[in-house]
């Protein structure tokens, strides 16, 4: 790897692109150092309406790309990297908020290190002068990616990356819009593309940030968690599932001491709680099923094994999902008990006010139970089906192997009469 390409997309920038130009440039004898002998600078203006181009275009070791019409800073970024030459890919503001001089230390630890991707993390302690609003959005970008992708990362929407070439067949499709860089992020971790987190400070912006706080922050939100989807679903449903049986349950528990104490009745809080935990129970347990459905169709599509564990190692020493049957039918068969025994107590005298709970809890388990046994039939099906192609190949390679052994050695002749 000799050429490192850099890419600055740039969008009404003339205030801050010559000096963005000049330090990118400054830094190539440090890039000697570490093995990179060519630097090829490349400035895609995409629609720029002030004196960006013209500036741009004096500089002769620089490569100009324009686009004609705003498109995007991620299409300014694609449209960078299939014009570039360079072995290792590198892009970084046009505004001055990013140092490029850190650029040769995230290239030493892709070329030294093995790293797919390197980002510069404006959230590892360097100095920074981020904004309170989007240092918290950060945070909370990077914690969700962190969950969801089981991978700490603390700065999921850096602009400033260093990465392989052959990386980016991993990582397209991309977005065209400033959503970018957490979708490169979530597709990267579950991708399980080697990546490192390189510290690096951070300055506010030179004029006037395009980044809208609100609209932005809600559009990366939904990219993080729509890319795992694709990816994970049972990572994203399943703690969903998972929150919403665990609320249900601590309402049971209360209402189980509340009966235990001798309290029969209850006021309009507890009715709705009663109402909430039933609801909470069912869809909890069917998003969750529904998730690990969802991991065998994303399974066909890519045609990868299925992905296991929800918390990063499994609970039982087999997947989860395959527990779903014999979970399922022991949960109805304990519901179905409870309905049976409220039934026969209410009909040697008990009073309703005595045995609704049981009989809720009777309907409550039995629906659970049926989901999960209706669930655990569905993927069987679909784990049947991602393994068909598989166990073809194998079948018909098994056969040629039997053939070619009787072509080899053919059976003595026999003859009748």
């Amino acid at each position: 790897m000799n050429t490192l390409s850099v890419v600055i997309p740039a969008l009404n920038e003339e205030d801050g692109i010559r000096d963005i130009i000049r330090r990118v440039l400054s830094i190539e004898p440090r890039l000697h150092q570490i093995g990179i002998h060519n630097l090829e600078l490349i400035v895609v203006d995409d629609g720029s309406q002030d004196r960006t181009s013209e500036i741009v275009s004096r500089f002769r070791q620089v490569r100009l790309v324009q686009h004609p019409t705003n498109q995007g800073y991620g299409a300014a970024l694609k449209t960078g990297f299939y014009q570039s030459t360079g072995e290792l890919l590198a892009f970084l503001d046009a505004d001055g908020t990013y140092p490029p001089e850190y650029l040769p230390n995230l290239c030493r630890e892709v070329l030294e290190k093995g790293a797919d991707l390197a980002i510069g993390s404006r959230m590892l302690g360097a100095e920074s002068q981020m904004p309170r609003v989007r240092r918290v959005g950060n945070k909370l970008f990077a914690g969700l990616l962190s969950l969801v992708g089981n991978t700490h990362i603390t700065d999921s929407s850096s602009g400033m990356r260093v990465l392989r070439r052959d990386a980016l067949a991993y990582l397209y499709p991309l977005p065209d819009g400033l959503h970018f860089t957490p979708t490169m992020s979530t597709r990267a971790v579950h991708e399980q593309l080697t990546m490192v987190e390189v510290p690096i400070p951070y300055k506010e912006r030179v004029g006037r940030s395009k980044l809208s706080a609100l609209r932005d922050g809600a559009r990366f939100l939904r990219t993080i968690i729509w890319t795992a989807l694709g990816y994970n679903p049972v990572r994203v449903l399943g703690l969903l599932g998972i929150g919403a049986m665990a609320i249900a349950g601590a309402v049971g528990v209360g209402l189980v001491i509340a009966r235990a104490r001798g309290i029969t009745s209850l006021g309009q809080w507890g009715v709705f709680g009663v109402f909430a935990a039933l609801v909470l129970a069912v869809s909890g347990a069917s998003v969750f099923a529904l998730g690990a459905m969802f991991n065998y169709l994303v399974s066909l599509f890519h045609k990868r094994p299925v992905r296991q564990g929800l918390f990063g190692k499994p609970i039982f020493t087999r997947p989860l999902d395959r527990h779903f049957g014999w979970m399922g039918l022991l949960t109805g068969l304990v519901g179905l008990a409870v309905g049976v025994a409220s039934l026969v107590l209410g009909l040697n005298g008990w009073p309703v006010s005595r045995l609704w709970l049981y009989q809720l809890g009777s309907a409550l388990l039995i629906l659970v139970g049926a989901q999960l046994a209706i669930s655990w039939v569905i993927m069987r099906v679909l784990e049947e089906l991602s393994q068909r192609e598989t166990l073809t190949t194998r079948d018909q390679a098994g056969n040629g192997q039997v053939l070619h052994s009787l072509r080899s050695n053919p059976p003595p002749e026999t003859y009748v009469g």
